[in-house]
């Protein structure tokens, strides 16, 4: 199973505070881990929403949201794409993770939508475009 697992922002992600040189050094190490055991298939930090946007949609109407967002809560901080055998191993190389912020934090776990969870609605030539889209950017999950 594939799973996008997100650090939740923080006060301090959201102001840019930097890791210190003791976090970064674990998460790296961390990092290494998930790699050498072949769960991490991606991921990245994210830079505080006060540097992005949002597009809001209502029907063909598109309207731009620029950063910050208020719900600090809300927000993501980084991401990894995992590949797990199941929602319990997730959540047991997550309770390894050091914490990602000097304070509480947070990280979600979700799983991802498989083609195939859409059923009867995927047709064969968008199963055929969705397998040759995967292809192309690599991706063999």
């Amino acid at each position: 199973m594939r799973f996008m697992v997100m650090v939740k922002a923080t006060t301090d992600s959201e102001a840019g505070a930097p890791p210190t040189q003791e976090l970064l050094d674990a998460m790296m190490a961390y990092n290494e881990e998930l790699v050498k055991a072949g769960i991490m298939k991606g991921g990245d930090g994210l830079q505080p929403s006060s540097k992005g946007a949002r597009v809001q949609f209502d029907g063909a109407k598109r309207a731009v949201v620029d950063g910050p967002f208020a719900e600090t809560k809300e927000l993501v901080a980084g991401f990894w794409l995992w590949e797990c055998e199941s929602l319990d191993e997730a959540i047991a190389w997550v309770k390894r993770c050091p914490n990602p912020m000097p304070g509480p934090s947070e990280i979600e776990i979700r799983p991802l939508i498989d083609l195939a969870d859409f059923g009867e609605i995927v047709t064969p030539e968008a199963a055929a475009t969705w397998d040759r889209l995967k292809t192309e950017i690599g991706d063999k999950g």
